[in-house]
């Protein structure tokens, strides 16, 4: 009779669904963030392809200081990754709000999103350094092309069918599950931490569909936005897994045919001229 007593007083509550994403936010503040999610990638992208038109496609670093080419790396992130990050970045910042309010909620929510883009700009050294010697080899060896062609798609093939892969993808696919972990990190630097944890994660989940960019172009508009969408697919499909290892085959059957299709490494051959003087 006690047990049924107390149970009346306080009667369970279905537990908040965890398998959609911003389950934890009102319909008005999940359509106000993700309203500012879509302006700020909006604008990623138009920056992006502005510089992509002045550019065109070339290969190697195409002459940028690593300063430089820093600058339009996270820009191009941003504008890639923003849509797939965005439901775990909202949750998060919705937390922040409930604990903050003003300035300390602006500057915890800069933080979080600070130690998501210093992983990528992280990433973007080795991408730099990758760039610049591919580069070196098809200036003084253009026939190298098509062999750094054929390995950069089977190590992306390769990668995409991998367990490290496989581990980076369940992580950043269950946006609950790593809120749950995070609330147990401590200051100094919280939401930095969490940022960069998440930002880490995300690299290796998306390092395999970054090489190809060696080949493809790392300014190639269609390219990014083709990848674009397999990374937001692959994070919030419920087949996302799925698509991973097809794209992972589809991978290696590009890695044979760039040893026999010049038009597949347009990244590795001579410059394209840019849109803008088109």
């Amino acid at each position: 009779m006690r047990h049924t007593r107390i149970s009346g007083l306080a009667p369970s509550r279905p537990a908040p669904p965890t398998g959609e994403a911003g389950a934890l936010l009102p319909r008005r503040d999940l359509a106000v963030a993700w309203s500012l999610v879509v302006v700020i990638a909006a604008l990623a992208w138009v920056l992006t392809i502005g510089q992509a038109r002045e550019m065109g496609v070339e290969p190697g670093t195409m002459g940028m200081a690593l300063p430089l080419f820093l600058v339009l790396w996270v820009t191009m992130m941003a504008a890639m990754m923003l849509p797939s990050m965005a439901p775990v970045a909202i949750t998060w910042a919705r937390g922040i709000g409930r604990q903050s309010s003003g300035w300390t909620r602006a500057a915890r929510t800069t933080g979080f999103a600070g130690g998501y883009l210093l992983a990528w700009t992280a990433f973007g050294l080795l991408a730099y350094a990758a760039l610049a010697v591919t580069g070196g080899l098809v200036d003084d060896h253009p026939t190298a092309g098509r062999w750094i062609g054929f390995t950069a798609f089977l190590l992306a093939g390769l990668y995409q069918l991998g367990p490290l892969k496989n581990v980076c993808l369940r992580h950043c696919r269950s946006p609950m599950g790593q809120l749950m972990r995070y609330a147990g990190f401590r200051p100094p630097a919280r939401d930095l931490r969490v940022g960069a944890h998440h930002g880490a994660y995300c690299v290796g989940c998306c390092t395999g569909l970054m090489v190809v960019l060696i080949p493809l172009g790392v300014m190639n508009i269609a390219a990014m936005a083709g990848l674009a969408v397999v990374i937001f697919v692959e994070k919030l499909w419920p087949r996302g897994p799925l698509l991973s290892r097809v794209v992972g085959v589809a991978f290696l059957v590009l890695a044979v045919l760039a040893l026999f299709q010049d038009w597949l490494l347009p990244g590795l051959s001579a410059s394209v001229p840019s849109m803008g003087g088109m």
